[in-house]
Order: structure tokens, then C-alpha cells, then sequence
């Protein structure tokens, strides 16, 4: 048979000799004298300067690539409009006493980002909060055990309660909408349980979680301080990371993106320092907050379980054919969401000073969501920050305050935050529908 090999093959042909490159077979192909050679496109970006940045944030647009924008846009809005109908939201006074009340829906709201990040949701998020506190306050107060101490196992019960909802979901199969929503319940009986009969208790005011909710350093050189080690951690980082990717023959930042970038984040936090500095000073919690955020927020970028957590959100299956352990991924993510839920419970119940049967109820659940929904994690997994927290929890603070400010009723105040949170969503959904017609969803 012509062209077919004895083994029913397809035969193999050979260039003839004449035709052979110079070192047989394995020789390298050459190249075209006019062919252009491939070039990473962010080095074009960085190459142009300012001409390729602005060109670059018009293509993310075009893609929905929209990042924070939207929500930095729509904080700037409500500050304004809040600002000009009474000048005392933007007074150092209120804008302090906010950094303050969002950290407890703020803490929740980071762990609810590491859910989303995987496309799924925790409803049990404000029971597990309402039972750590309650774990504290009863172990603290009513039994005397040292505050740390209590603390502590409060925290562990959140990660053990994130972990049996994790090995539900993750080994046995049940939806976590499911397995969330049967926490919200049971964990909310077992709060009420630890409680007793009384239903409430005080805090003393002097254990470690009042102090670190109301501790206030009213020196200034603590908030300008703050500030500074905040600019100097991130230019030290962006120069690292520019050096790391120089040694290994890589496009990196040039010094003038460096400059800007630690230039507009020193105005930011310089700005916020002073604004802290015209009321009391810098508050603990606001600072813990940050913390949690910077950490999370590496654990995220800089590492290969961070990695890992997104690669899961954006395709479980490829995620498992590269050899993810799924499992476990999903077992410790919603272990981290409930740890953060019980930190959260922690500062809101230091907040009120007490811990009680209403502890975790009323819309701290959707308040939770909506800050990371709203502040910029997809609700599709895949896409989001740890910064998402403190940028929703401004928005939905922002408006509450606001309101509270000209006197208006819950029922508004819940029905303006519904509709930001659709705005938000709607918004996400457009987004990826942009990205899938510009091939990259």
C-alpha cells in the first residue's frame, strides 16, 4: 500500500539530503531575518510610561476588567452626597467613630471572600460569630478563666465549627448552601444553650477584647507612625519584587510606576492619619483590621495555597486535573471563613459590651456578604481580594451612618443597602459577560 508501513502505519517521510538542515533532524529551526521576536506585553505597557498605563486601563475597561473601580467610585458618591447634606459625616469625629463599628462585620466579611473566591457561600457566618462570643463571654465572666485563654478557644471553636461544615461539604458531598444554612440554625440554638437562662452577659470592660476594640493611641506620632511603616512595607515590597523579576530575566516595574504607586498610597494613609489625629488618635481595632487584611491578603497573592484557592474558584476541574488536593482546599477555606467569623463576633460583641441572644442575628449575615460582594469579590469565584472587606464594609457603614446622621428609618437604610448590593452584583455579572465576548472568562 502506498505510504503505509508494513504495521498499518503512516509512513514517515525524509527530506532528501540536499533539503537536510546542518545537524541532522535535531538541528534548530532557524528564523526568518525579518521575523519579530514575541514580547511580553507588559513590558510594552512599562516601556511607554504613562501613554501605555492610560492605554491599558482603557483596554481593562473594555474587557470588564473594572477592579475596584466601581466601589471606589460609588465611596467617593456616598461621601459626597452624605457630606453636603450635613458636614458632620465627613467630621473627624464620625469618620473615626466608623473606622471602629465596621471592624466586626469587617472581619466576618474577609472570611466570606475566601468562600466566594470559590463560587460557594456561608450562611452560617453570624450564628458561629454569636456563639464565639458567646464561648468568651460565658468562659471569661461567668467561670472566671483567664481572658486570653478564652479568647482563644473562642477563636479555635470558630475554626472547628469551619471545619466540620467544610468536611460536610467538601467530603460528603452536601451543597454548602445546605450545610451553612443548617449551621445557621443549629450553631444559633447552641449559642442560646451556652447562654442559659439568663440570655446575656456583660462583659467586664477590662479583658483583652474590649481592649482591643476600644483602645484609642492618642499620640500622633502612633497614627503617622502607622502610616509610615505602612508606605515603607509597600515600596519595600514593590523594590523586592522588581529585583526578584530583573534576576530572573522578567519584565519588572520601573522606578517611575514604583514612585507613583507609593506616592498616591502615602497620600491615602498619611490623609486618614491625620483625619484620626483631629478626633482621639489611632484605634486598636481599625489597626487590627489592616492587619488582617495585609496578611490575608498575601496569604492569598504570595503563596501557593493562595493560588491553589483561586485556580479552584476559576475551574474546580482543571484545579483537580493539576493536581489540587480539592478537598482539603475546601475543608480549610470555609475553617478560615469561620475562624474570621469568630474574630468578628469578638469585636462586636466588645462593641456592645455583652454578649446575648441577639448576637449574631438581625442582618449581620447579609451585611457580611454584601461588604465582600460589594466590594469587589465575584460572586462566580475566582476574583476577588481581601481588601474587598474594608472597601464594602465603608460602603455599607458609609450609608448607614449616613442615614442614621439625617435621621432616617431601617426600613430605608435596609432597602438603599439591597439596592447597592444588586447594583453590585449586576455590575459583576455585566463584567463577566464582557470579559467571556473578550475571551478572557
Amino acid at each position: 500500500m502506498n505510504g503505509q508501513t508494513p504495521g498499518g502505519g503512516r509512513e514517515r517521510r525524509r527530506l532528501p539530503e540536499d533539503r537536510m538542515p546542518k545537524g541532522g533532524v535535531n538541528a534548530p529551526v532557524p528564523v526568518a531575518p525579518n521575523a519579530t521576536p514575541a514580547t511580553d506585553p507588559r513590558l510594552i505597557v512599562r516601556q511607554e510610561g504613562l501613554r501605555g498605563y492610560l492605554g491599558e486601563f482603557r483596554r481593562r475597561l473594555h474587557s470588564g476588567e473594572l477592579g475596584s473601580l466601581p466601589v471606589v467610585l460609588a465611596l467617593v458618591v456616598i461621601w459626597a452626597v452624605f457630606g453636603s447634606l450635613d458636614s458632620s459625616f465627613l467630621s473627624a469625629q464620625n469618620l473615626s467613630n466608623l473606622s471602629q463599628q465596621i471592624v466586626g462585620t469587617g472581619m466576618i466579611a474577609i472570611g466570606v471572600v475566601f468562600v466566594l473566591l470559590l463560587g460557594e457561600i456561608d450562611l452560617s457566618v453570624g450564628s458561629v460569630s454569636g456563639l464565639c462570643a458567646a464561648i468568651f463571654a460565658v468562659l471569661n465572666v461567668t467561670h472566671g478563666v483567664n481572658a486570653w485563654v478564652a479568647m482563644l478557644v473562642a477563636i479555635a471553636g470558630g475554626t472547628v465549627v469551619g471545619v466540620v461544615q467544610g468536611l460536610f461539604f467538601a467530603k460528603v458531598g452536601v451543597p454548602a448552601f445546605v450545610v451553612t444554612l443548617a449551621g445557621n440554625l443549629g450553631w444559633n440554638g447552641a449559642m442560646l444553650q451556652i447562654l442559659g437562662a439568663s440570655g446575656t452577659v456583660n462583659l467586664s470592660g477590662n479583658d483583652i477584647v474590649s481592649r482591643l476594640y476600644s483602645t484609642i493611641y492618642g499620640q500622633q506620632a502612633a497614627a503617622y507612625g502607622a502610616a509610615a511603616v505602612a508606605v515603607l512595607l509597600f515600596l519595600g515590597a514593590l523594590l523586592l519584587e522588581a529585583r526578584r523579576r530583573r534576576g530572573a530575566g522578567v519584565p519588572s516595574r520601573p522606578a517611575a510606576d514604583i514612585a507613583l504607586r507609593t506616592a498616591l498610597l502615602a497620600v491615602v494613609a498619611f490623609l486618614a492619619a491625620y483625619t484620626l489625629n483631629q478626633y482621639k488618635g489611632l484605634p486598636l481595632a481599625l489597626l487590627v483590621f489592616l492587619v488582617f487584611i495585609v496578611v490575608l491578603d498575601f496569604v492569598l497573592r504570595r503563596t501557593s495555597y493562595g493560588r491553589q484557592v483561586f485556580a479552584l474558584g476559576g475551574n474546580i476541574e482543571g484545579a483537580r486535573r493539576a493536581g489540587i488536593n480539592v478537598a482539603w482546599i475546601r475543608i480549610s477555606v470555609f475553617a478560615i471563613c469561620s475562624t474570621m467569623a469568630a474574630v468578628g463576633g469578638l469585636f462586636l460583641a466588645a462593641q456592645i459590651q455583652s454578649a446575648s441572644q441577639t448576637s449574631g442575628g438581625g442582618n449581620l449575615l447579609m451585611n457580611a456578604i454584601a461588604a465582600a460582594v460589594i466590594g469587589g469579590t465575584s460572586l462566580f469565584g475566582g476574583r476577588g481580594s481581601t481588601w474587598s472587606a474594608l472597601l464594602g464594609a465603608l460602603v455599607i457603614g458609609s450609608i448607614q451612618s449616613g442615614m442614621n446622621i439625617q435621621g432616617l428609618s431601617n426600613a430605608i437604610q435596609f432597602m438603599i443597602t439591597g439596592a447597592v448590593l444588586l447594583a453590585a452584583v449586576v455590575v459583576d455579572s455585566l463584567a463577566r459577560r464582557t470579559q467571556r465576548a473578550a475571551g478572557r472568562a
